[in-house]
């Protein structure tokens, strides 16, 4: 079994250019099976993008991922509908492939995703968008049997409940070769929307936005072959924000969007750390002690990122005075409070609110990672903490970042994977 070793209380300083975003990444995959070819530069190197890339294989496209992290998709020889159960339970978002499928095949057969167990992630917003499009879906021994009895879907307007990412990705990659228009209101805003509109639209898709942020989809009747740059990852700017946070120094991150990051800057601010932005760049210099956070609030975007609150969380946790979160996305997302209390944090829960008690000091201690973004929180409180820290399970960070371990240690960290 993989175990990060990191030795603590080593003050992090140097520059680190962040990847590509796995967020982004993902629904620009599955949209990949709609034009004859596609050629993904900054894809990065993770066991999402490359389970990503699996069901694609799986379905019959050939893809191949280059040194330089381009990825290269030939969708022509793809002719199957169905996604193996082994390739939907590596990830969550593996449901944003639906839309896609069946709007090439008019048929698909899909099984419920897996991924890191973040409590009730309903795909309900997802199944009635599709099914308003045309098409008609059961389940079948814990399988989801898709079918189009018109041969194509059709355009529709579209209301949802709330701003669903996963559920705006699966409309807009559905819509695009849709018969007729598609009216999408109350989608999400993410930055990872708009990079999937802008490879679409790059394939000859038509799709806009009005001045309400409600979507216009035009379906056209094919694609072509296109070239796209994935946007850099936001929630891994802000994690190695935190671990400079957490463990003290000066760093600066490189290749990034500071507008992207708008709501985590605020708080390291809030905490004492001076931050400074440039167009594609953000610097922290953290102060001898963190203040307290106040009150963080996860909202969807342009709000505070659900993905980011485990990483902040740790900063708050060896800061000085109360910090209090309130987790409005997910159900499940404070598993790793439990661990970092193993390595003196003092963090009390009590439903979607988390109360944190700075302490000045972390003792490093054995704990386990349980999903992407709580393992990375461990990580970082382990360069905060006294001592040696071991962090099990670290192939729940693979999905997220790419070369953790050795861009840590490029700013100074004293961290291994073994």
């Amino acid at each position: 079994m993989a175990v990060y070793i990191i030795e603590g209380s080593t003050p992090l300083h140097g520059n680190i250019r962040v990847h590509g975003a796995k967020n982004a990444a993902l629904p620009v995959l599955a949209a990949a099976l709609l034009p004859p070819e596609s050629e993904i530069e900054g894809c990065p190197r993770l066991s999402d993008t490359a389970a990503a890339m699996n069901i694609l294989r799986s379905l019959g496209c050939r893809v191949e991922q280059q040194p330089d992290s381009t990825a290269q998709v030939d969708s022509r020889p793809a002719q199957g509908w169905e996604i193996p159960e082994s390739c939907m339970r590596e990830m969550r978002s593996s449901i944003i492939f639906l839309g896609a499928i069946l709007t090439r095949y008019g048929r698909a057969r899909v099984s419920f995703p897996g991924g890191c167990e973040l409590g009730p992630r309903p795909i309900d917003l997802h199944l009635a968008a599709l099914e308003r499009m045309g098409a008609v879906i059961r389940e079948d021994h814990g399988a989801l049997d898709c079918t189009v009895p018109m041969g194509r879907l059709h355009g529709a307007e579209i209301v949802l409940s709330f701003p669903s990412v996963g559920a705006t990705q699966n409309v807009l990659i559905a819509a695009v070769l849709a018969e007729g228009r598609t009216i999408l209101r109350g989608a999400a805003q993410e930055p990872e929307i708009d990079d999937l509109i802008r490879f679409l639209n790059g394939a000859g898709a038509r799709i806009r936005q009005d001045f309400a942020g409600t979507l216009i989809v035009d379906g056209v009747d094919s694609l072509h072959a296109v070239r796209h740059r994935v946007i850099p990852d936001r929630i891994a700017a802000a994690t190695y924000l935190c671990c400079a946070a957490a463990a003290g120094g000066s760093i600066t991150v490189e290749g990034c969007v500071p507008a992207h990051l708008a709501a985590v800057l605020p708080p390291l601010e809030q905490a004492g750390c001076r931050v400074r932005t440039w167009r594609d760049a953000v610097a922290i210099t953290v102060p001898k002690r963190l203040g307290s956070l106040g009150w963080v609030r996860t909202m969807p975007y342009p709000g505070f990122p659900t993905d980011a609150q485990a990483p902040v969380m740790t900063m708050a946790a060896v800061g000085d005075g109360t910090s209090i979160f309130v987790e409005n996305i997910f159900e499940s997302r404070y598993k790793h409070a439990g661990e970092l209390n193993r390595l003196g944090a003092k963090i009390k829960l009590e439903g979607k609110v988390a109360v944190i008690e700075g302490v000045p000091q972390l003792s490093g201690a054995p704990v386990s990672a349980e999903d992407l973004r709580g393992g990375a929180a461990l990580v970082i409180a382990g360069l905060a903490a006294q001592g040696e820290t071991q962090v099990m399970h670290p192939q729940y960070i693979d999905r997220g970042y790419a070369y953790f371990e050795e861009n840590l240690r490029a700013l100074g960290a004293d961290v291994y994977r073994i």
